[in-house]
């Protein structure tokens, strides 16, 4: 027996997608399609019914009409191929009946016409009042959550707050019961139309075989088993129909049993999932509207690979919104409103602006985003590399937002010490092993995400007068500059990511792990912030620069960096490794100490790794006045006398290989 391929599923009712919209449409045209068809076919037999003297002609074009069935072609017309098959052999009988009896009418009206009368006045209708039901309640529901959207956040009304969470959850809860009745009779029609198709004309032949006399042994031994498998399949549709009223019955007061926070926005109780490389649900986009004022739509948003969709109500498929690859994510602050995040392009330009309806999906679209621009999807397996990378980074980091003491953080205390690691590791080397992580950085290492500059030395500046440092290399007359900075003076736009104690900095290697730590501790611990600064790089020293206040938050001497490395993968992304030392009671020299910075820049960060190699070639040949003559002289100078920046060679000597797979997770 035929069986239906495609219905309406109760479960996904609340969720409300565009894909079930979609298909909902699907069902609505078919539904029109029925009832156009209905009309015609119920005119046909109306015809017949009140036409006596022409049913010659009537017959003819019932028999043209029941044909039309076939051509239809319905959308959901799967399985109604005996239906198509009964109605020819129909139409072909009653193409065979080419005269007609006026004893027949009563026959008629009760088998024939009334049936389909029926059947359009109760399941028709049905489906027109229940669909502008279903539309009201969904009306209502959008309203409630534009209201809900509007919620502000620093001005919190908890009485305003509780009435529209109220309403929000009352809307959706009618929505709910209204699109769950509505998907129970489109899919109960697609079993009402085969025998609204059929009974008709089953009570049309019989009501003709039992009249006439003449004849009446050749008709029946033609048609006597055909109407009875007729009559079998009528049945075993309405067996079919009945089981399925009852399963969609029963499903629905399961569907309606479930606790009333299911419909109540932000009542979220299942945890965070920050490995997730798939996310899809409805966001509020802002869209300008003019030149001072916004406009917020609610969308329906899904990614795919390493692009984000979006796909609007009664559109058949979603359309590419943007590339995520390589892209930035943050949490902002907009408009009074919460849950707001952005994403950036990867040259640090605001793209889009999105909220999300509750805390969860709002750290899940994060991390989801966070997790597709470090195309953790093109990987073999996708779901292991990102569990992998979230408890690797849970293990290996604990997070500090301040200047803490690292001897005091962390939870080793001779991580500071790096001569037994640097000795286990020219052990390693020498066997041609690459290092470990362990031997790179000591486990629960921690990691400062922020620069604040210490009041003290603040204030220190303020009171000896310092002026603040110029970023674009212009003096006054009456400041003195070093000499050795007047040979080179270089500007780069750096944001902070975050800086940790390693063992060593003598291998490029601790650079790259240092990168991956902080990366994967920012994406666990949802720190999207960075601070601007401006990195100069002088031909004595590197100083961290506030765009602002033009206040040095760091300085650091050229020859204690021992590192710099850019990422193999990320250009943006660089890192050097500083040298100090940890003065111990007794020790004249001190034990040796390396911290690792990490930065990410507007421009290629081969450019800074390029121009602190220069800076050090600079350094190097201020020894020797020969050489440093001969540097000048190959080098181009600007107009005074500084030396003029190149785009860097991409065979940097300063570049190694790295671990590839270490460096894609992070």
């Amino acid at each position: 027996m035929p069986a239906v391929h495609h219905k309406l599923l109760l479960e996904d009712a609340l969720q409300d997608s565009p894909q079930t919209r979609s298909l909902l449409s699907v069902f609505e045209e078919d539904a029109g399609m029925l009832t156009e068809y209905t009309n015609q076919l119920l005119q046909s037999l109306q015809r017949v019914f009140g036409a006596q003297s022409e049913m010659g002609l009537a017959t003819e074009q019932l028999s043209q009409q029941l044909l039309e069935y076939e051509k239809k072609n319905f959308a959901l017309g799967k399985g109604d191929e005996e239906v198509i098959t009964t109605l020819q052999n129909f139409a072909k009988t009653v193409g065979e009946l080419n005269s007609l009896h006026s004893d027949l009418a009563n026959q008629m009206a009760d088998s024939m016409v009334f049936p389909l009368i029926q059947f359009r006045e109760k399941d028709l209708t049905e489906i027109s009042t229940l669909k502008e039901i279903y539309g009201i309640a969904t009306d209502e529901h959008e309203a409630a959550m534009v209201k809900y959207s509007r919620l502000p956040k620093k001005k919190e009304n908890e009485k305003v707050k509780t009435d529209l969470v109220k309403e929000v959850a009352y809307t959706r809860r009618k929505q709910h019961q209204a699109s769950l009745q509505y998907y129970c009779a489109l899919n109960a029609l697609q079993y009402r139309k085969r025998i609204a198709m059929l009974e008709p004309m089953l009570g049309y032949t019989q009501a003709q075989i039992s009249f006439f006399k003449k004849g009446i042994e050749q008709m029946s031994k033609k048609m006597d088993s055909f109407l009875s498998s007729v009559s079998d399949m009528n049945q075993s549709i309405q067996t079919q129909l009945d089981s399925e009223a009852e399963a969609m019955r029963v499903s629905q007061k399961d569907l309606l049993s479930v606790d009333d926070s299911v419909y109540m926005p932000d009542k979220d109780t299942e945890p965070v999932n920050r490995t997730l490389i798939q996310k899809a649900g409805y966001l509020n986009i802002r869209n300008k509207t003019g030149l001072v004022t916004t406009a917020w739509d609610r969308l329906y948003f899904f990614t795919q690979g390493g692009n984000l969709m979006c796909q609007p109500r009664g559109a058949v498929a979603g359309g590419m919104v943007l590339d995520l690859d390589n892209s930035s994510v943050m949490a902002v602050e907009c408009e009074d409103r919460r849950y707001c995040f952005q994403i950036s392009s990867p040259s640090g330009k605001t793209l889009m602006i999105l909220q999300a309806e509750s805390k969860k999906e709002y750290e899940e679209w994060i991390c989801t985003v966070n997790n597709i621009s470090r195309q953790i999807y093109l990987t073999d397996n996708p779901e292991a590399v990102a569990i992998r990378l979230n408890q690797t980074a849970i293990q290996a980091v604990t997070p500090i937002t301040s200047f803490e003491k690292r001897q005091e953080g962390s939870p080793n205390p001779d991580r500071a010490k790096p001569g037994g690691v640097r000795a286990a590791g020219s052990d390693s080397q020498k066997e041609g092993a690459a290092p470990e992580p362990e031997d790179l950085i000591a486990p629960g290492t921690p990691i400062q995400f922020d620069i604040m500059l210490p009041a003290s030395e603040f204030q220190d500046q303020n009171r000896a007068g310092g002026r603040r440092t110029n970023p674009f290399g212009e003096t006054d007359d009456d400041c003195t500059t070093e000499s050795d900075d007047s040979l080179l003076q270089q500007v780069f736009a750096v944001r902070f990511l975050g800086s940790m104690a390693v063992r060593c900095g003598n291998n490029q290697e601790v650079i790259y792990e240092a990168m991956r730590q902080v990366l994967a501790a920012r994406a666990i611990h949802n720190i999207f912030r960075t601070t601007e600064s401006h990195l100069m790089v002088t031909s004595s020293c590197l100083r961290l620069i506030d765009p602002q206040t033009q206040v040095t938050r760091m300085s650091f001497q050229l020859e204690e960096v021992c590192q710099f490395a850019a990422h193999q993968e990320n250009g943006r992304l660089m890192g050097f490794v500083v040298e100090g030392r940890d003065w111990i009671d007794g020790d004249e020299e001190g034990e040796p100490s390396f911290s690792a910075f990490v930065f990410e820049s507007n421009t290629e960060g081969e450019k800074i790794c390029y121009t602190i190699n220069l800076a050090k070639d600079i350094t190097e040949a201020k020894k020797d006045p020969v050489a440093l003559a001969q540097l000048m002289k190959n080098m181009p100078l600007t107009n005074d006398g500084k030396f003029l920046l190149l785009e860097p060679e991409t065979t940097d000597g300063n570049n190694e290989p790295g671990q590839e797979d270490l460096e894609s997770e992070a």
